[in-house]
């Protein structure tokens, strides 16, 4: 196969963060993606309409001139976010979802939820008007080893969410482990869950085993090649639980090759060919289409899009470093080749 025309993909969890960070972020996934989850986890965080609508003016004014790219914007839940909050972000038409960090999970969590299974009010009214809850599923205590957190996770919130509220409609977000997968799959329709394609091309060996690689540090962390095999099958099965989320998370180099380096992966410059590439891998080229572009729609109840997109079967080498803001990012992958491009024009 030298092409392969798509129906144009969405991105279902992305991080474009704010200011100046906005001419890279935005156009580069808008480059590739008709539409994007936008993750509200800014400094303060996006907490209400008022403040999910400003951040969406401020990403259109980003946005390149001939480039068509939708923000669907999120609300970032709090101790204090209440039933009101989900009614006026149900009737503004432009808040999609509401985001849960349990507190300290990852970056700018600080202000995340204390007690995730004590929104009980929230969660019936989410319920009652169709608005998806995104969860950050990993339990944030110190002393439980950061590789186990998303298994424990399952076991002590997400389970009893899902048995409390079975109408809910629940995106598992970035899911890193088989039991994610297994829970996932086992679940009634309202769940689904997101895959990056970090952890599907990677595994704890590639960030550390001959030196520490930064630039594959993210949170949830890269587990052990079994839980990555068990996540290729996954994106890779047909099945509509399954879609695209990038979670690309932009740093500048400086602050991801760092004594305490941040947690998250650059993929929205090249993120459809990363997903190419891994499809290609395990023969599942035409699973492609529906994980990237049909899934994620069909969940949230939107239709899907109509363009097209085209990919070229041609090697190319992806930069070393991309301007950004007033610094440079590394992007994922960094240098490295891969087989499939989008077709220009």
């Amino acid at each position: 196969m030298q092409t392969l025309t798509i129906t144009r993909p969405d991105d279902w969890h992305l991080h474009v963060r704010d200011g100046l960070a906005l001419q890279r972020t935005v156009n580069d996934s808008a480059k590739q993606f008709s539409r994007a989850i936008i993750m509200p986890n800014l400094v303060p965080p996006v907490m209400n309409v008022a403040q999910a609508d400003a951040y969406k003016q401020r990403i259109l004014a980003a946005l390149d001139k001939g480039l068509h790219f939708e923000p669907l914007m999120v609300l970032y839940m709090t101790d204090k976010t209440c039933a009101q909050d989900i009614i006026d972000a149900h009737e503004s038409g432009f808040v999609k979802a509401v985001k849960i960090y349990p507190a300290g999970a990852t970056t700018n969590s600080d202000s995340g939820v204390t007690d995730v299974l004590a929104k009980t009010d929230v969660y019936e009214a989410m319920q009652k008007v169709g608005m998806p809850l995104l969860i950050h599923g990993e339990v944030t205590d110190s002393h439980i080893d950061i590789f186990d957190r998303e298994k424990i996770f399952i076991d002590r919130t997400m389970s009893k969410l899902a048995q409390q509220f079975p109408a809910l409609k629940i995106v598992f977000e970035h899911i890193t482990t088989q039991d994610a997968a297994e829970f996932v799959l086992a679940a009634n329709n309202s769940i689904a869950a997101t895959l990056t394609p970090q952890h599907l091309m990677f595994n704890r060996n590639d960030m550390l085993v001959g030196g520490i690689r930064p630039h594959f540090f993210c949170l949830p962390i890269l587990k052990r090649n079994t839980h990555q095999d068990a996540l290729i099958k996954a994106a890779t099965s047909g099945n509509a639980k399954f879609f695209l989320g990038t979670d690309s998370a932009p740093h500048a180099t400086d602050k991801k090759e760092a004594a305490c380096g941040c947690a998250g992966c650059y993929s929205a410059f090249s993120a459809i060919e990363l997903y190419a590439t891994i499809f290609e891998q395990a023969n599942a080229l035409d699973k492609l289409e529906a994980f990237s572009s049909f899934n994620g729609p069909d969940f949230y109840g939107m239709a899907r899009n109509t363009d097209t997109l085209t990919l070229i079967k041609k090697d190319w080498q992806l930069p070393k470093t991309l301007p950004f803001s007033d610094s440079d990012i590394t992007p994922l992958l960094a240098g490295e080749t891969l087989p499939w491009q989008i077709q220009a024009g």
